[in-house]
C-alpha cells in the first residue's frame, strides 16, 4: 500500500512542480498527498489531495488492470456508499488509473492539514452503506404504531411488499 502512494505522490509532485506550477487555480497552502488507500476489488483505493484538486483515486492492484478509459469516457464504481463516476488518468509512469475529482478546485481549503482531513472523511464515509432503506423502515414502523395507537387500521397505511414480507403489516 505504501509503494502505492509514493507512487502516485511522486508523479504528481512533478505534475504540480511543472506543468501546475503558478497556476491560479492551484492553492499554495496545498501539496502532494495520498490519503488512506486500501485494497478494494482487487484494486486500490484512496484520496489524492493536490493543489488543484481532491479526487478519489483507484489503482490497479496485483490481480489485474483497470479498464483503459478514453477521454471522453466514464465507469461508474459501486462503493457501499454508493455509485462514483470515475474518468481515466493515464500517466505514463503510473499506468492506467481511474479518477472522481471530489473538489476542484480547491483554493477555498484553508490548510493542508483540512484537505487531509477532508480526504480521512472521504475514506472513511466512502465504506459506510447507504442506510436509506433502514432509514424509511424505521419511518414505516413509527407511523404505523401511530396509526395503531390512534385507533386507525393499520392496513390503512400504504403496505409495501417488504412490509409485508416482513410481517410488518402484523405490528412486528
Amino acid at each position: 500500500m505504501k509503494e502505492v502512494e509514493q507512487k502516485l505522490e511522486t508523479v504528481f509532485t512533478n505534475i504540480a512542480n511543472t506543468r501546475m506550477a503558478g497556476l491560479p487555480i492551484c492553492n499554495e497552502a496545498l501539496r502532494v498527498q495520498a490519503v488512506g488507500f486500501r485494497e478494494w476489488q482487487a484494486h486500490w483505493v484512496g484520496v489524492l489531495v493536490t493543489p488543484w484538486t481532491i479526487s478519489l483515486v483507484l489503482m490497479p492492484g496485483e490481480k489485474g488492470p483497470l479498464k483503459v478509459l478514453g477521454p471522453d469516457e466514464k465507469m461508474k464504481w459501486e462503493f457501499p456508499s454508493g455509485s462514483y463516476e470515475f474518468m481515466g488518468l493515464n500517466e505514463t509512469a503510473l499506468g492506467t488509473c481511474q479518477i472522481c475529482s471530489l473538489i476542484s478546485p480547491v483554493v477555498e481549503v484553508a490548510s493542508h492539514e483540512d484537505a487531509v482531513g477532508i480526504a480521512k472523511q472521504v475514506m472513511e464515509a466512502l465504506f459506510v452503506e447507504d442506510n436509506s432503506d433502514l432509514k424509511r423502515d424505521a419511518e414505516r414502523k413509527v407511523q404505523m404504531e401511530a396509526a395503531r395507537l390512534n385507533g386507525e387500521p393499520v392496513l390503512k397505511q400504504p403496505l409495501l411488499r417488504r412490509d409485508f414480507i416482513r410481517g410488518a403489516f402484523l405490528g412486528m
